[in-house]
């Protein structure tokens, strides 16, 4: 009975959830606030769902994989030469935002644990909502994105902490000092466990068999998940939250080689639980205790959208970046977190805060994740506009860009070399001695080594490892591999784009299918296909005639 009532409500949260992603998409509005309002609709507008057992268990499973996702988006290597100022804008806005939240809230009548928890919730800025719109807009790797990430980042090892001080909170029944501080001392004892030992795991054991998963066809992507639970459950088996666990397995996956191809693995499942959490958040949201707080909502949205910005330009500004890098830096913060709605959750699962917190929180979620998301897709404009109405010029401008910003890596006139074979390999170096730019792609990060020119982890059957590898603006696609059906797709692909590709026809019977899919050489296989190869080359122009 109670695995048909969980697929009765998992059917429910996934077919309302894709109708108003769909309903969504006309007005471009961020699918986090379609899957909310769609959880609205289910929950408080028809009463089709209620939060059962069944309910609960499929939120928790979502907030833990969620958040294992969010973590292997924040790798370490991607925000190193951004530290600095990530680490004094992350702190500085946390600083800021709580205190004079936490005074906000208390003016306007609320508790002062109810207050804790609301400023709290304010401090934090989204993580999946803020890199989904930068990698959609391809600006995930410019400064401000890298700036954005790391300040993110730092955030969430605040969250961590604030998470787990919460844990320790929830442990005793009574708040007697002795108790609470034990509790805390327990907590925060297994949090630096946990975090030393999957450091150590990450340095140390995870990149060599991660590396063999790489070469199994979406065995990664369960190896991934694995790992997920296995912390998971040392974490329980700290007695602490699950979310602790699942954040920190992201993390430690997050600083492995493989982990941009391991992400793309995973990223189908983003969307899914993206939908099972925030679909049964609006669930849990009544009208009626949301009611006698819309003003106040109102007021703490208006201070996201502009006090979060606010103190950010300052920060970011006052460290020598520009203006323009400040301004669209500071636009990304404009919103909250979805850490925000699990600590809230987690407060009243506790007892400390009653559902009234967790829907005013839930409604400001919508308004500024909603608003926000607007102000990253048209920040140009934005800034355009503030540049003309002289709104900026309070800030002071900076040189720093010219030194932190990082060559493109919008790819183009290049060479993509797939599978690294020994022909494959061997085409690379040809490539590289006669001064041509080669992207050498494999699942396999053992054949990339060594390797000269840029290489790069990833599945070619996947579209976005085509999309960054640059396949539009690529002079040529040569693939060296032995399996058809994904010589057929890069075939496919390369026509799409109207991009020469030079296939390997590693067997007779598959040179008929490969002709009529217009592949434009064929490279045939041991002696003549290296002469084959030669000409080809040159006849391209890649190669210098003899």
């Amino acid at each position: 009975m109670f695995f048909e009532e969980y697929l009765y409500d998992l059917a429910w949260i996934l077919v309302a959830g894709v109708i108003f992603v769909l309903l969504a998409s006309r007005i471009r509005m961020p699918s986090i606030v379609a899957f909310i309002l769609a959880g609205l609709f289910l929950g408080p507008l028809t009463g089709l769902l209620a939060m059962t057992d069944s309910l609960e268990l499929i939120s928790e499973v979502g907030i833990a994989l969620l958040l294992f996702l969010v973590g292997l988006e924040l790798s370490l290597a991607r925000i190193r030469d951004v530290g600095p100022v990530a680490v004094v804008a992350g702190l500085g806005q946390v600083v800021f935002t709580a205190a004079i939240g936490y005074g906000f809230c208390w003016l306007i009548g609320f508790s002062v644990i109810e207050s804790v928890f609301i400023a709290t919730g304010l401090t934090f800025s989204s993580t999946v909502v803020v890199v989904k719109l930068l990698d959609q807009k391809k600006e995930l790797n410019s400064l401000y994105g890298r700036i954005a990430v790391g300040i993110f980042l730092v955030q969430d090892m605040v969250v961590i902490v604030a998470l787990t001080f919460l844990a320790g909170l929830g442990r005793g029944e009574e708040l007697v000092l002795s108790t609470v501080l034990w509790d805390m001392a327990w907590a925060f004892g297994g949090m630096l466990i946990l975090l030393a030992l999957v450091l150590v795991a990450s340095r140390y054991f995870l990149a060599k068999p991660f590396r063999w998963a790489a070469r199994q066809s979406d065995m990664m992507f369960i190896w991934g998940v694995c790992w997920c639970f296995l912390v998971v459950g040392a974490a329980y088996w700290l007695q602490l939250s699950v979310e602790i666990g699942a954040f920190l397995a992201g993390i430690s996956l997050a600083q492995l080689p493989i982990s941009d191809d391991l992400r793309r693995r995973v990223h189908p499942l983003t969307n899914f639980f993206l939908a099972v959490f925030f679909v049964s958040l609006g669930i849990r949201m009544e009208f009626g205790e949301v009611g006698a707080h819309l003003g106040s909502a109102a007021a703490l949205s208006l201070f996201v959208l502009l006090g979060n910005p606010f103190i950010f330009m300052i920060i970011i500004s006052r460290m020598g970046y520009s203006e323009k890098t400040a301004f669209k830096t500071s636009v990304t913060v404009a919103q909250i977190s979805e850490f925000s709605f699990i600590f809230a959750a987690m407060g009243v699962s506790a007892g400390l805060i009653g559902s009234p917190i967790l829907a005013i929180t839930a409604l400001v979620g919508i308004i500024t994740i909603g608003i926000s998301s607007y102000m990253i897709i048209y920040s140009d404009g934005l800034y355009a506009w503030c540049r003309r109405w002289h709104l900026l010029r309070i800030f002071r401008a900076g040189e720093r860009d010219k030194r932190a910003e990082s060559p493109s890596r919008q790819r183009q006139g290049h060479v993509i070399v797939v599978g690294l074979n020994a022909l494959g390999r061997d085409i690379v170096k040809r490539l590289h001695e006669a001064q041509v730019k080669t992207l050498a792609v494999d699942v396999d990060p053992e054949k990339l080594a060594g390797l000269p020119g840029e290489t790069m982890i990833g599945n070619v059957e996947y579209a976005s490892v085509l999309e960054e590898a640059g396949l539009r603006k690529a002079r040529l696609l040569v693939s060296a591999l032995q399996i058809e059906d994904t010589n057929h797709l890069l075939a496919y692909q390369c026509r799409k784009f109207d991009v020469p590709c030079a296939i390997h026809a590693f067997d007779l019977s598959v040179i008929e299918d490969l002709v009529d899919l217009d592949v434009n050489y064929l490279m045939y296989p041991r002696v003549e296909g290296l002469k084959r190869q030669n000409e080809v080359l040159k006849e391209l122009g890649v190669l210098p005639a003899s």
